[in-house]
Formats: structure tokens, sequence, C-alpha cells
């Protein structure tokens, strides 16, 4: 597997529409990251899918995704708020499974806004100790989150679609550049490819092979877009058996060939 140098580099904050601003596809297709996450939406709404399930988010709504989480967004219309990148997090008591808080009570939007806007300050200011301070100020969203996952009443288990689809993803993300199809997928999870897909749709309204495609289209656009590695290789390190095979699957997916997406990036 090809290997982009880690970008974790320490905690910082973007704003959501900017996660965007290089394609859509960097938020949209699955894909997941080394590092603790935290999407906080203030305004605008979308759908959001975490480990094979969708789900709808709206303002004011929290979304906490552990590191290696598969995950991708859709932005209807106008979306803001803020990305909390963790980095690695040391030291602080994130939760270790995914959370989707609705946060209702005024008070608790305005507070964890404030410590939002508070670590945001200190990171694109100059000040001695700017590091330490944006951490401790994240320290503090953290314990927010902690409050606030412990407070909401226990989310109701999965359902037997949802189960699957996580296993499902889980596998995704583990071996996505090795050329399995949905068929060898299936078979370790010890299911038909029609029930997995059937689980698929049910939890995330996608099928088993359109979040598969989707998590290796968005590693082949990042290879393309963030490294020279020739896409013969690329074509290689993510499982297909051949260029001509990898470019065909690569358009039917994009619309554009490698060569020409790698172009306009």
């Amino acid at each position: 597997m090809i290997q982009i140098p880690d970008p974790v580099a320490g905690p910082r904050l973007t704003p959501i529409p900017a996660l965007a601003a290089n394609g859509r596809w960097r938020v949209e297709a699955m894909r997941s990251l080394r590092e603790p996450l935290l999407l906080w939406f203030s305004q605008g709404q979308g759908r959001i899918t975490i480990a094979g399930s969708t789900r709808g988010y709206t303002a004011n709504n929290a979304v906490f995704i552990p590191a290696g989480t598969m995950h991708g967004f859709e932005m209807t219309g106008r979306v803001f708020g803020t990305a909390v990148f963790f980095g690695r997090a040391h030291g602080l008591a994130l939760p270790e499974t995914a959370l989707h808080l609705r946060i209702r009570e005024t008070a608790a939007q305005k507070e964890v806004q404030g410590l939002i806007d508070a670590a945001a300050r200190e990171a694109e200011g100059g000040r001695p100790g700017r590091d330490r301070a944006v951490a401790l100020h994240l320290g503090l969203v953290a314990l927010w989150l902690e409050r606030h996952a412990a407070a909401v009443a226990p989310a109701r288990a999965a359902d037997a679609a949802g189960r699957l689809a996580a296993r499902y993803a889980r596998l995704i993300e583990r071996d996505f550049s090795s050329g399995l199809g949905v068929a060898d997928y299936a078979a370790a999870l010890g299911v038909t490819p029609t029930h997995l897909s059937r689980a698929c749709r049910a939890a995330s309204g996608r099928t088993a092979h359109a979040l598969l495609q989707d998590r290796v289209l968005f590693e082949a656009r990042r290879l393309l877009a963030e490294t020279r590695t020739p896409i013969k290789d690329v074509a290689r390190a993510l499982g297909f058996t051949s260029p001509a095979y990898f470019t065909r699957a690569f358009h039917a997916g994009t619309g554009e060939t490698p060569s020409g997406f790698r172009r306009r990036n």
C-alpha cells in the first residue's frame, strides 16, 4: 500500500465548509481518519454515514467520530460549523464509540460553541503557549462531550441490519486495498451477497457495492491528488488487476479519468 505521510500534526479546528474546498468528495466519500474528530454543526442540515449507517443531522448537532471509523457526510445547501481534529489526543478522555448528540438546550449550545470559539482563537493567534492553550481548551470540549453523552439515555441497540452493516464497514476499512469484492466480504461475514446488500441498503440507503466503491474511490482520488505516484502503481496499491480496469472503474464512479482528475487537482 502506498503511504502518504501521516497528516496528524496536532489539534486543529477547521470551518466545515472549508473541508470541501478542494472537492466535495473530501467530505462525502467514505473514508476514515487517523485521529478522533468532532463535527459541530451550527447551521444547515444533511445526512451523515458512520460505520455503515446513515441518519440525518441538523443545526446544533454534535457528531463524534473515533479514529479509524469509516464515515462521510452530505451537505444540503449551506452548512456551517466547525470540525475539531483532536490529533493524537494524548491524555484526553474521548469516547470510544461514535456519538450523535442533538443538543436542544440553548445553554448547552452556547457552552460548546464558546469552548470551540476559544480554542479557535488560540489556534489562530501567535501568543506563547499557543499549542498548550489549544490542547487545554479541547480538553474542556472532551469533557463537554463526556457529560452530554452520559446525560443521554442509552441508544436503542442497532437492529440486525445496522449491526451487519457496521461489521461490513469495519472489514472494508481494514481490507479496501486488497481487491476483494462484495462476495468475498459476504463470505467472511457468513451471509450471502444479496443479504449483505439488503442490510446495507436498510442501514444506509446504499448497496454493499456502493459503500465499498466509495471507500476505494476516495483513496484513489487522495493518492492522485496528494502524491506523484504513477497511476499504474495507484491501481496496483488499491488491488486492481490492471491500470485499464482501474481507469474504467474510476471513470464509472467519478465521471473522469484518473489522469484527468490528477491534472484538475
